[in-house]
């Protein structure tokens, strides 16, 4: 492996040939608004919207179309509990080859039957991915299936690297990109593409601090796991042995990001570019607002690579979003406990323009002398200085008030 890598940019030409016509040409377009926002000049490459959602489309699909008739007919067996396992399950399906995804048990039920519904037979095993990986295994061997790694295999990675080709294609004043890293599948192939094409490019990598195995690889240092992130998508313990030498080769350098990064980066492309993407496809954005100064002035591409998330999931994370604005903010509000008193604040609140979401009337646990209340009030405003401005009504009003910095 040494010297020379695994896969290479004829590789990649050829999964490019393969893949047309059957998977999205994404667009890659400038976002002038993130541009304004990072001070770097933003690029979009939009793979969240492959049919499944997902960029794992690719890798899945290359690696399916060159099976031998034998492998095609005995099917094939992944393990994952995301978008490889969908975009194996539905590119099989199109091709007539049988699938086997095996999913750990505690796989939310909304993917299982996503992935059942392009066909795949679907096996709950183990309590996570590496119990999952054994009972795969044992299905492999027993019943003569052809494994397809989410990451850690030539053809997985020739396929992810057409994001690469199509990007320089579409815009080829790119002086960055900046790739999520999971695996290592994704930023593998897109570095050997952008290399060939573009060798000056610099490629760098991103992380979330509670996953960051191939950021302690690169770095030479030990970082621990977490056991959950927002960017799931991403959450590998320990990335592939092919990727790791592709990233050591060709990637420049990995950066971290923060749950709280990650967040903000989903709300602001909702907000701004009216896309949807899950904590995996927001890593990119989010290592250019935590490391503003790394890429200001830059032409960066982004990949946003997925947009599988919850519902439930990206209601909490807009609400939250809301609160990190100053548009969503809770209030203290001392009153006197007499008849009316809530009214009155209601009313003052009212005037000045903000809209009461939730109220709660605490006469018990209060350090407020007896007589008196405190109201505790979330409101929406239009800002920081719109909850000033309430503020500053209800003092006029008699009501000391103050923001509650939860």
């Amino acid at each position: 492996m040494a010297g020379q890598d695994a896969v290479t940019i004829a590789d990649i030409r050829a999964a490019a040939e393969r893949l047309r016509g059957q998977v999205e040409e994404t667009p890659c377009v400038l976002s002038r608004t993130l541009s304004q926002i990072t001070g770097a000049e933003v690029y979009l490459k939009f793979e969240n919207l492959q049919f499944t959602a997902s960029f794992k489309e690719r890798g899945a699909l290359n690696c399916l179309a060159q099976l031998t008739d034998e492998q095609r007919r005995c099917g094939v067996i992944a393990v994952s509990a995301g978008n490889h396992a969908q975009g194996v399950a539905y590119h099989a399906q199109r091709l007539g080859v049988p699938a086997v995804i095996v999913m750990p048990r505690y796989t939310p039920m909304v993917k299982v039957e996503r992935t059942r519904g392009f066909g795949a037979e679907i096996v709950l095993a183990g309590e996570n991915f590496d119990e999952a990986q054994v009972e795969a295994q044992r299905l492999q061997e027993s019943r003569g299936l052809t494994p397809v790694h989410p990451y850690d295999d030539p053809r997985v990675i020739a396929g992810q690297g057409t994001i690469g080709l199509e990007m320089l294609a579409a815009q080829p004043q790119l002086e960055c990109l900046c790739v999520a890293i999971g695996g290592g599948g994704l930023i593998s192939g897109v570095a050997l593409a952008a290399r060939a094409l573009k060798p000056s490019i610099e490629l760098i990598g991103v992380q979330t601090e509670q996953f960051p195995a191939m950021y302690g690889l690169f770095k030479g240092v030990e970082m621990p796991s977490a056991n959950a992130t927002l960017a799931e998508g991403i959450a590998v313990k320990s990335p592939g042995l092919l990727t790791r030498e592709i990233v050591k080769k060709h990637v420049d350098d990995i950066v971290l990001v923060s749950e709280g990064d990650i967040e903000h980066a989903i709300v602001l492309l909702l907000e701004i570019e009216k896309t949807v993407v899950e904590g995996a496809g927001a890593t990119g954005l989010a290592a250019l607002i935590r490391h503003r100064d790394r890429f200001a002035g830059r032409k960066v591409g982004l990949i946003l690579c997925g947009g599988n998330i919850d519902p439930m999931v990206l209601a909490d994370i807009i609400e939250r979003g809301m609160v990190r604005a100053g548009r969503l903010a809770r209030i203290r509000i001392a009153t006197r406990d007499v008849p009316g008193e809530l009214a009155r604040a209601a009313t003052v609140v009212a005037q000045a323009g903000a809209n009461i979401e939730e109220v709660e009337h605490q006469r018990a646990f209060t350090t407020l002398p007896a007589q008196n209340a405190q109201l505790e009030m979330v409101i929406q405003t239009r800002g920081p200085e719109h909850i000033e401005q309430v503020l500053a009504r209800l003092r006029e009003a008699g009501m000391p008030a103050d923001l509650d910095p939860y």
